[in-house]
């Protein structure tokens, strides 16, 4: 009887079948939780496949989960950029690699955000409603103009400076902020800003690419908000815990916000009851600007490349593919 086949565990119901190639060519056998999975299914799933590796699609991968799947476990690979689903410190301490698909899904977010940026602008909303109960508002209603709108961009990392070129063809004015960019001009079109409350300032519209981490969890909060112009827009691709929900809420309600696209929520799936779901000046969308064909494609892909060339001893060939280097330490 052959021996069983190593384990990949996917955290979630499917991953993308170009993916599953490359790890079943490697020699893996590929199982799928079911979606956001609990911990209590992770931990079920762990103990029947004993993985070698978990690629992180939903749901939170913490130091129960990685004791649970100790001694087999060496890498964890995020379907992503982000890494806020992982216990990062755990992983250091266990000795795990964790690595990331760096830059995979970037065209595709900042499109989604150029998307919910002219529908808002264009108040394409409240338009569209108003026609579907039978209202004409040709000449009740005036939109904006976009060229030489002021945008404000919080992270210039590989999506936020493509949201800055797609701006920049549309004519607004693009200024950004990130403290993590070596100091001179940015990499891309745009002025950089070193304050985040002078960017709020003359920020029409705002659009956040930046992780969630310590330092950005809650960081636009009501005071942040009010600082925006009144009638400004909020463009939310990032994570949800960057925001203060609640504050958004209340800005929107007193009119200082004018909209808010949002694709990202503090807790996922977004509750039936949420404001946020109904809220006549938002338009929220369920954390899919990554899913196009192409968007999917590279973050499984690059997901399960990572997979392989650690379980291999080697780095990945993504750049910035290693978050924590664990096991890859020497290589790294």
């Amino acid at each position: 009887m052959p021996a069983a086949k190593p384990v990949v565990l996917v955290t979630a119901a499917s991953l993308a079948p170009e993916a599953v190639a490359i790890l079943e060519a490697a020699g893996y056998a590929v199982p799928c939780t079911s979606a956001y999975p609990s911990e209590g299914e992770l931990l079920a799933a762990i103990a029947r496949h004993r993985p070698v590796a978990l690629l992180h699609r939903q749901g939170l991968i913490n130091g129960t989960v990685m004791d649970a799947a100790a001694p087999a476990l060496r890498v964890i690979a995020r379907h992503g950029a982000g890494v806020d689903g992982i216990d990062l410190a755990a992983a250091e301490a266990r000795g795990l690699t964790v690595t990331r698909a760096a830059g995979a899904n970037s065209r595709s977010v900042a499109e989604h955000a150029m998307a919910l940026m002219l529908a808002a602008l264009k108040d394409l909303p409240a338009v569209t409603q108003g026609m579907r109960d039978g209202r004409w508002e040709k000449t009740a209603r005036m939109t904006r103009d976009i060229d030489g709108v002021a945008l404000g961009i919080v992270g210039y990392g590989a999506i936020g400076s493509k949201v800055a070129r797609l701006a920049e063809a549309f004519g607004m004015r693009v200024a950004a902020y990130d403290p993590l960019l070596p100091p001179g001009p940015l990499p891309g079109p745009g002025e950089r800003i070193t304050d985040l409350p002078a960017l709020l300032a003359r920020s029409e519209v705002l659009s956040l690419h930046c992780p969630l981490e310590a330092a950005t969890r809650g960081m636009i909060g009501q005071a942040e908000l009010a600082a925006l112009p009144r009638g400004a827009i909020l463009i939310h691709t990032a994570r949800g815990g960057i925001v203060d929900e609640a504050a958004l809420l209340a800005a929107l309600d007193s009119g200082h916000l004018a909209w808010a696209g949002i694709d990202v929520f503090a807790k996922e799936p977004l509750a039936e009851d949420s404001a946020l779901r109904t809220h006549p000046r938002v338009l929220p969308t369920p954390h899919l600007a990554a899913n196009t064909p192409r968007g999917a494609v590279g973050m499984s892909t690059g997901a399960a490349e990572s997979i392989v060339a650690v379980l291999a001893g080697r780095l990945p060939a993504l750049p910035g593919a290693v978050v924590v280097a664990g096991g890859l330490r020497a290589a790294a």
